[in-house]
């Protein structure tokens, strides 16, 4: 029994049958654990990413997805090599972070937490400075909920010849996309997002000869996703360090569950419908959100205070009551919170997530900001 529901962007609401397979214990060296276990979601994981998987191969990595990007992109970069971050938000800002911590010779390009990262401006920085090697972004910004021009800014990356990581934390498993046909050469997502496994590790989706090109570059032992790799290769499954065997089994059956669900196209689907019955019932009830549509993702919205006089502390705690968990804001420019809409989900929660804010808010009245209004300077 779940005494509330998550409408959080990671970890989220899993399901009673994810959970349950945590119940039994499982042996690091066993064939049984990996084999039939680890291999298998390696090999699952490249399937969902490309329709090209003879290029691709997958590596996974103990601790949270940053500890999966901070490896992405320090063993990835070499030291004559030059990083090209193009950041929107706190994840973008963060992988800049990363790279000071490493002392990575690195650009950084930061655009407004509510525009999407310009294609045309990375064209022309590109063009540019030829010095960039290799080039990162966020797709599904969870900072606010945006989501950026994945095909457009892939194809201008591969245009210039650059090496592509690109953190797609909440979007795969979760939006449709080809990680092959994108040309992309490091994908990092994580076990407790929209393939709806729990916290306990990150992965990297990677073209095979941009993994190779990785060797010798680690500066962390921990992090030194190549070396990983390469035992997980030869030792068949097998981790360097004690692997999360619980995590890893409920992703297993996630993974499963994906499929069963229909794939991620289907997922998707489901999670725009609940987007699309949050954002219907929070703008009647005067909630305005912080996006245009055409900018917002179907992963996290959000969410404008109505007044002056909102406390979101209250507010939180009084849904948390009716139960029903969501999120601070995350941006610097105004006041938000955010309501995630993926994990084990549907439309009726959302249906009853309205109901408990019409309850919560003494008095509703129609909203005075449009989505998407500009905001204050």
């Amino acid at each position: 029994m779940r005494p509330y529901i998550l409408l959080t962007p990671g970890p989220l609401t899993t399901s009673e049958t994810v959970k349950s397979t945590m119940l039994e214990d499982w042996c690091t060296w066993d064939d049984e654990y990996n084999l039939d276990i680890v291999q298998h979601i390696r090999s699952e994981l490249v399937g969902l990413a490309t329709g090209s998987p003879d290029d691709y191969t997958s590596v996974l990595l103990q601790g949270s997805g940053t500890f999966a990007v901070e490896g992405a992109l320090t063993c990835s970069v070499p030291e004559d090599g030059k990083l090209l971050v193009l950041a929107n938000g706190a994840y973008g800002d963060r992988m800049a972070e990363i790279a000071r911590y490493a002392k990575i010779s690195h650009d950084v390009i930061s655009f407004p937490e509510t525009e999407t990262v310009c294609p045309d401006m990375l064209d022309r920085f590109l063009g540019r400075h030829r010095d960039v090697t290799h080039v990162s972004f966020v797709h599904c910004e969870t900072t606010t909920g945006i989501l950026n021009p994945l095909e457009a800014l892939c194809s201008i990356v591969k245009k210039h010849g650059k090496t592509l990581i690109v953190d797609a934390m909440s979007s795969f498993g979760g939006i449709p996309f080809d990680a092959g046909r994108l040309g992309i050469d490091l994908l990092v997502s994580s076990a407790n997002k929209c393939i709806q496994g729990v916290p306990g590790f990150g992965f990297i989706i990677a073209r095979k000869e941009a993994l190779e090109k990785c060797k010798g570059n680690a500066a962390s032992l921990s992090l030194d996703i190549y070396d990983q790799w390469e035992t997980m290769e030869k030792k068949r499954g097998k981790w360097r360090f004690t692997s999360p065997t619980h995590v890893v089994r409920a992703f297993q059956q996630a993974l499963k569950e994906l499929h069963e669900e229909g794939g991620i196209t289907a997922r998707h689907a489901r999670y725009k419908a609940n987007h699309r019955i949050l954002v219907e019932g929070m703008t009647r009830l005067g909630y305005a959100p912080l996006l245009p549509d055409e900018k917002q993702s179907p992963i996290i919205t959000s969410f404008l205070y109505p007044d002056p006089s909102f406390c979101f502390e209250t507010f939180y705690n009084r849904l948390k009551q009716k139960g029903f968990v969501i999120y601070p804001g995350k941006i610097s420019q105004t006041d938000t919170f955010r309501i995630g809409t993926i994990g084990d989900v549907y439309e009726r929660d959302f249906e009853a997530l309205i109901k408990a804010v019409e309850e919560t808010t003494a008095s509703p009245r129609p909203s005075t900001k449009e989505s998407g209004t500009e905001l204050p300077r």
